[in-house]
C-alpha cells in the first residue's frame, strides 16, 4: 500500500511564544554571568560560603589556686531544670511526660534544691508547655541531678551544659569574682580575679571547618585548629586563713546589726593577702546575695579615723619635732572656728605625748599636725601611698582623697577625719611597721601557670622604699603595744594565745547634708593590728560601718586571731619554740589509711580518719607543713560514708577543717572550743544535714 505524506502544520503564533522564552533565558544567563547580585543575593559570597561549615571550639578555662595549689575556681558541667508541664505531651498515660503530682513535685524540688515549695508549685500551675524555677533550677551540679533522677518524678529534664564552679562558696567571693556563661557558650569573667585575668584565664579560641553538600553531609577532612587552654593562676590566699575570717564574719553578723564589715590580712614580711572578707557577701555559683559590685578591699572608701594616728605620729617624729614626754593639755583644742575633742570631752588633764597616743588623744594629734604643717603631713601620707592606687592586681581600686588646705582640715586629718582612704592603702601604709620602715606592695598573685606548667608570672616580695627610721618604728611598735595592752580598751583586744600590737579607729560618718552624722551607731570602727609582736608574721585590719555593738569588733578580731595564730604555730615567740616539738608532714596521698595512722600515732600526732576507705585520697594540713606535737591531721580515705567523731573540746579552726574536707555544711555558736554539737559521736554523717555547733571561748 501507497504510504501517505503526512505534514504537521505548526502555528506561527507558538512559534514566536518559542523564540520569546529562549531569548529571555539566554538573557537571564547572560545576566547572571556578568552580574554579582540576583535576587538580592552576592552570589560571590553565596558561591564562597554555601557549602563551608565553621564552629567556634571554645578554649577551656584556666583554674584559680590558692597559695597551696586548693582549687577555688574551675569548669565544670552543669545543668539547668525545666519542667513540662503541658499533659498533651503525654501520648500514653502508662507513660506520662509531663508532671502528674505537683505538689510532690514542687514538695522534691525544695528539698533537694532549697527552691521555695510555694514559689515551685506557683511555677508548675502556669499556663504553658514547659517552665523553669529561677536561681535555684540554674546551674544544677550533677550530685543533684542525680538525686532528682532518681525520684523519677515524671515531667522533669534537664539542658546540660558548662559553667564555672566555686568550691568554697563564699570564702573570698570580692577577691575571685565570678564569670558567667554568655549565650554564645563563653565564659566571660564580670568581676575580681575572674575580670582582672579574663584575657589570660579564658585562652585562645580554635574552629572546625568543613565543606558539606546539599544534603549536609561533610565532604572530606575538616580543617581543624585547636584551642589552647587559658592560664591557671595561684594566688596569696591561703584557704585556711581565709574560712577562719568567713567564720569570724558569720559569728559578727549573727550577733550586730551593721552596714559593712571588712576583715583582711596581709603576710608582713612580704605583703602578700593570705586573707580577705566582707559583710554583706554574695554566694558566685548562684550571685544570691549579689547588690554591691564593689570590693570593699580595694574599693570602699571612707574616713579612717584614729588608726590614721599611727602615721600622723611618725610624721612628727620624722621631722623630729616630737618628744613622747612633752606635755599638753587634753580635752578639748579651738582651730580656727572649730573645736577638736577627744572623745572623753573632758580630758584626763595634763598628759604627754605617749599618752596621748595610748589614750587616742585628738587635740594631742592636732597639736603635733599643727606644728608639722600641711605640706610635711601631705607629703608623708602620699609618700604611704594615701591618695593614691596601689596597684594590687583586683579591679575597681580606688584612690581615695588627701585634702589638707585649710588648719581645720590638717588638724582633723592627723586623726583620721576629713580624708579618705582604702583598707588595702592602710594594710600597705602599715607594712613598714614590720618591715624596719620599709613600705611593701600588697599583692595578691603568686604565680600564673601555662597549661604546660610553665611559669609566665611570678609574684613577689616588692619593696616600696625606706618610708620611715628604724627608731621611729621601734618607737610606734611600743606606742602601739600599749594601746592593746596599758591602754582604754581593757582586755577587749588581747588575744588569749598571742601577743598582738595594734591601733583602734573610731570615725563620725558625713552626712550628705553636711557636717557628720550623730547617734551612737554613726561612726565606723576599726582596728590595724600586727602579730606576734616580737617578729610580726601578720598585718590585719578590720573595720565595720555602723555597729550596734562596738564590742563585737573586739571579739571577733581577736577570736580569729587566735585561730591564725594556731594555725601558723604562732603561738610562742620563735626563740621560745623548741625545734624537737615541730614535725614537717609527708605527703599521705594514695597511701594506706592503718600505715599512716600507725606513723602519724608514732609522731605523737593525732590522725583523724575519714571516711571508710582504704586509701588517703586528702590529708590536712598539707604535705611539708609543720605541726607541733599532739596536733590533729586529718586523712579523708576513698569512701563516702562518714562516721562522726567526737568533737568535744575541738577548736573552731580543727572543726573547719573537719567540716570542709567532707563537705559537711556547719553552723557555730560563739568561737573557742566545742562544748555541744548536734550530730552524736558514732552516727552515719547525712551531708545534707547541718552540723550544729555550740563553743565555749578558750
Amino acid at each position: 500500500m501507497k504510504r501517505k505524506d503526512v505534514r504537521v502544520k505548526v502555528s506561527k503564533f507558538f512559534v514566536f511564544i518559542f523564540f520569546l522564552a529562549f531569548l529571555g533565558a539566554i538573557i537571564k544567563l547572560l545576566y547572571v554571568a556578568i552580574s554579582t547580585d540576583v535576587d538580592g543575593k552576592d552570589l560571590k559570597v553565596f558561591a564562597e560560603t554555601r557549602n563551608t561549615v565553621k564552629k567556634t571550639l571554645y578554649a577551656g578555662r584556666g583554674n584559680i589556686y590558692d597559695i597551696k595549689g586548693e582549687i577555688l575556681a574551675q569548669n565544670v558541667n552543669s545543668y539547668t531544670l525545666i519542667a513540662y508541664i503541658n499533659p498533651k505531651r503525654t501520648t500514653d498515660a502508662r507513660y506520662p511526660k509531663h508532671v502528674v503530682d505537683k505538689e510532690a513535685t514542687a514538695k522534691a524540688l525544695e528539698e533537694v534544691l532549697g527552691i521555695d515549695y510555694d514559689f515551685a508549685l506557683n511555677q508548675l500551675n502556669l499556663n504553658g508547655y514547659q517552665v523553669q524555677f529561677g536561681i535555684k533550677g540554674n546551674s544544677i551540679m550533677e550530685n543533684k541531678k542525680k538525686e532528682l533522677e532518681a525520684l523519677n518524678l515524671p515531667g522533669l529534664d534537664f539542658i546540660a551544659g558548662n559553667q564555672r564552679y566555686y568550691k568554697k562558696s563564699r570564702a573570698g567571693a570580692y577577691i575571685i569574682g565570678y564569670a558567667k556563661t554568655q549565650d554564645n557558650g563563653e565564659i566571660v569573667g564580670e568581676m575580681g580575679i575572674e575580670s582582672y585575668y579574663n584575657e589570660i584565664l579564658k585562652g585562645t579560641d580554635g574552629y572546625t571547618e568543613y565543606q558539606r553538600d546539599a544534603y549536609g553531609y561533610q565532604m572530606g577532612d575538616a580543617i581543624v585548629k585547636e584551642p589552647v587552654s587559658g592560664n591557671d593562676i595561684y594566688l596569696t590566699l591561703d584557704s585556711q586563713i581565709q574560712l577562719i575570717l568567713e567564720e569570724a564574719t558569720r559569728v559578727l553578723e549573727d550577733e550586730n546589726e551593721f552596714t559593712w564589715y571588712t576583715f583582711s590580712v596581709m603576710d608582713a614580711k612580704t605583703g602578700a593577702i593570705v586573707g580577705s572578707t566582707s559583710s554583706p557577701n554574695y554566694n558566685p555559683n548562684t550571685l544570691e546575695g549579689l547588690t554591691n559590685y564593689v570590693n570593699p578591699l580595694v574599693g570602699y572608701t571612707y574616713e579612717p579615723g584614729s588608726t590614721m594616728k599611727i602615721f600622723s605620729w611618725l610624721a612628727a617624729m620624722e621631722a623630729g619635732i616630737y618628744n613622747g614626754e612633752d606635755t599638753f593639755m587634753s580635752g578639748s583644742k579651738k582651730v580656727a572656728d572649730a573645736t577638736i575633742y577627744d572623745f572623753n570631752t573632758r580630758g584626763w588633764g595634763t598628759i604627754n605625748y605617749d599618752t596621748g597616743f595610748v589614750y587616742s588623744s585628738n587635740v594631742a594629734a592636732s597639736n603635733l599636725a599643727l606644728e608639722l604643717g600641711s605640706t610635711k603631713l601631705r607629703e608623708f601620707y602620699e609618700s604611704l601611698g594615701f591618695g593614691s592606687r596601689t596597684g594590687i592586681e583586683l579591679p575597681g581600686e580606688e584612690s581615695g582623697i588627701i585634702r589638707l588646705t585649710y588648719e581645720t582640715e590638717l588638724a582633723s586629718a592627723s586623726f583620721g577625719q576629713g580624708i579618705t582612704t582604702t583598707p588595702i592603702q592602710n594594710l600597705q601604709a602599715l607594712s613598714i611597721l614590720t618591715n624596719d620602715g620599709v613600705m611593701l606592695k600588697p599583692y595578691i598573685v603568686d604565680k600564673i601557670v601555662d597549661q604546660n606548667g610553665n611559669i609566665t608570672y611570678q609574684g613577689g616580695k616588692k619593696e616600696l622604699g625606706q618610708k620611715v627610721s628604724s627608731d621611729s618604728i621601734k618607737k610606734i611598735n611600743k606606742l602601739m603595744y600599749d594601746v592593746v595592752y596599758h591602754g582604754l580598751t581593757g582586755k577587749s583586744w588581747q588575744p588569749e594565745n598571742v601577743v598582738m600590737s595594734g591601733k583602734t579607729g573610731t570615725a563620725q560618718i558625713a552626712s550628705p547634708k553636711g557636717g557628720y552624722l550623730t547617734g551612737n551607731r554613726n561612726y565606723v570602727r576599726s582596728f590595724a593590728g600586727v602579730f606576734p609582736y616580737d617578729n610580726p608574721k601578720y598585718i590585719i585590719y578590720a573595720s565595720v560601718k555602723q555597729i550596734d555593738n562596738s564590742n563585737s569588733l573586739a571579739k571577733v578580731v581577736t577570736k580569729a586571731v587566735e585561730s591564725i595564730a594556731n594555725y601558723a604555730n604562732i603561738t610562742s615567740v620563735a626563740s621560745e619554740l623548741d625545734d624537737s616539738k615541730v614535725i614537717s608532714l609527708k605527703n599521705y596521698l594514695s597511701s594506706d589509711v592503718n600505715l599512716t595512722s600507725e606513723a602519724l600515732k608514732a609522731q605523737n600526732l593525732e590522725p583523724i580518719v575519714l571516711g571508710n576507705g582504704n586509701y588517703i585520697i586528702n590529708q590536712y594540713p598539707l604535705a611539708k607543713s609543720e605541726v607541733l606535737k599532739g596536733s590533729k591531721v586529718f586523712l579523708l580515705t576513698d569512701s563516702n560514708d562518714y562516721v562522726m567523731p567526737n568533737i568535744k573540746g575541738w577548736t573552731t579552726n580543727e572543726v573547719l577543717s573537719f567540716c570542709n574536707m567532707i563537705g559537711l555544711k556547719y553552723t557555730f555558736s560563739n568561737m573557742g572550743v566545742v562544748n555541744e554539737f548536734s550530730i552524736p559521736p558514732g552516727d552515719k554523717i547525712d551531708l545534707t544535714k547541718t552540723l550544729n555547733v555550740t563553743l565555749d571561748p578558750a
